[in-house]
Parts: structure tokens; C-alpha cells; sequence
């Protein structure tokens, strides 16, 4: 375990490249922006590693089916902290840090602020034990920059919910458990964003995501450029 960390802080003090996340609700369009953020970036000749949480890894991706599968049912609060962080650990350690000390733009769809959201907000948990749970289990590391894609909430989970069962009908994967959730447990995680946002705005940006996907991906770009120190005529054609 503390071998563990002290390659933990020695990839972090020694990390060239830049550590981007995204975070909104389901259907909110995060992972369809960081697409194509992904794809602009490697056209301006950028080196980007795309991932997303819970995930990442062989066993993030078990534990993902297990947490968003509808057949798992309920799970009590602090046992589904405890997988977010059990997938979040080790896509830390085996590819986001390692991506970072090589110099690369890594974009990750959600990170430990969606569990501030969802299980601290959502499910009451508060933030006291998420927070210290990143800090035991990932060294307290945080993004360089953080995109918040703030969106209506009803629309977002109707989206997400006819999303999912398009994807359940083709025969995809099911990831419908926490869509299934009523507007309280949504509107207690929005609310739990925003406040996020309020005490780390030198970290997180809020974009209004209310407009049309390419809006969005417009006001994504211009932050996202200038965070990296690109060049705005690169940024201009959104297409």
C-alpha cells in the first residue's frame, strides 16, 4: 500500500500533461461533447487518452455493470460508494496518472465530483465521506480543469432514460439503474453540482449545456483551448 502512494505522489509531481473531466447528469450530453473535444484536440495535434468512470479498466467495467445494471437492484449508499471508489482506484494508478506523467490531455467522462453528486447529494451521504475516500484511496488528486455541463433537469433524465431503453432494445449494454431514480434524488444532485462548482470555481466551469450541441460544444472548445494554451484560430471551425 505505501509503495502504492508514493508512486501515486511521484506521477503527480512529476505529471506533464493535463487532467480534463466532465460532469452533468445523465443525458446532459457530457460524453458526446467529450467526443468531439477529443477529436478537435488530436486534430490541433494534441496527444488525448478518452476514458470514463466507473470504468477505465477490467475491473472498472465489471464493477460498472454491476452498478448500473437495473438487475442489481438496490445497494445500500455507502456499499455503492465503496465500488465507485474500488473502479476510481485503480483507473487512477493504471491510466490516468500514467497517461499524465507521459505528457498526454487526458478527458475522463465523470470523476470523483459525480460521486460527490450522486451518492454524497443523491443519496445523502453528504460530502464528508466521499472526499475522505479520495483522499485514502487517490491521494487527494484533483482535475486541472473540470467542465460542468449545467442542464435542466427534467430533460436531461428523460433523454437519458429514452436513451437507455433504445440501448436495452438493440441489445446493449443495460445502464439504466440510476436514471430509474425520481426527480428528488436529481434535482438533490444538481443541487450538490452547484455547490461544488461554488466552493472550487478556480477548478470548474459551468457551461450553460440548455443550447444546441453545437453551441455547447462552441463554449466547451473556447475554455478548453485556452486552458491548454492552443491557439483560437484552431478552435474556430466546430464542425
Amino acid at each position: 500500500m505505501q509503495q502504492r502512494f508514493t508512486a501515486i505522489i511521484v506521477t503527480v509531481n512529476s505529471r506533464r500533461g493535463t487532467f480534463i473531466t466532465f460532469e452533468g447528469l445523465d443525458g446532459c450530453g457530457k460524453s458526446t461533447q467529450l467526443e468531439r473535444l477529443a477529436g478537435k484536440l488530436r486534430d490541433a495535434g494534441v496527444s488525448v487518452i478518452a476514458t470514463r468512470e466507473p470504468g477505465g479498466t477490467a475491473t472498472g467495467n465489471r464493477i460498472r455493470e454491476l452498478l448500473l445494471d437495473t438487475q442489481t437492484g438496490n445497494v445500500d449508499p455507502l456499499a455503492e460508494l465503496a465500488l465507485m471508489f474500488a473502479s476510481r482506484a485503480p483507473h487512477l494508478a493504471e491510466v490516468i496518472l500514467p497517461a499524465l506523467a507521459m505528457g498526454k490531455t487526458v478527458l475522463c467522462d465523470r470523476f470523483t465530483d459525480s460521486s460527490e453528486a450522486y451518492q454524497g447529494g443523491g443519496r445523502k451521504l453528504g460530502s464528508g465521506p466521499v472526499l475522505e475516500l479520495h483522499r485514502v484511496l487517490c491521494g487527494g488528486i484533483k482535475p486541472d480543469l473540470t467542465i460542468l455541463m449545467d442542464s435542466d433537469v427534467a430533460a436531461s433524465v428523460q433523454r437519458a432514460r429514452r436513451r437507455n431503453k433504445a440501448q436495452v432494445s438493440s441489445d446493449a449494454a443495460d445502464e439504466n439503474r440510476f436514471e430509474s431514480e425520481n426527480r428528488a434524488f436529481f434535482s438533490r444532485v444538481h443541487a450538490a453540482y452547484l455547490t461544488i462548482a461554488t466552493r472550487e470555481p478556480e477548478r470548474i466551469v459551468v457551461v450553460n449545456a440548455r443550447g444546441t450541441p453545437d453551441q455547447t460544444h462552441a463554449k466547451i472548445l473556447d475554455i478548453v483551448f485556452k486552458k491548454l494554451g492552443l491557439a483560437p484560430k484552431k478552435a474556430q471551425n466546430v464542425s
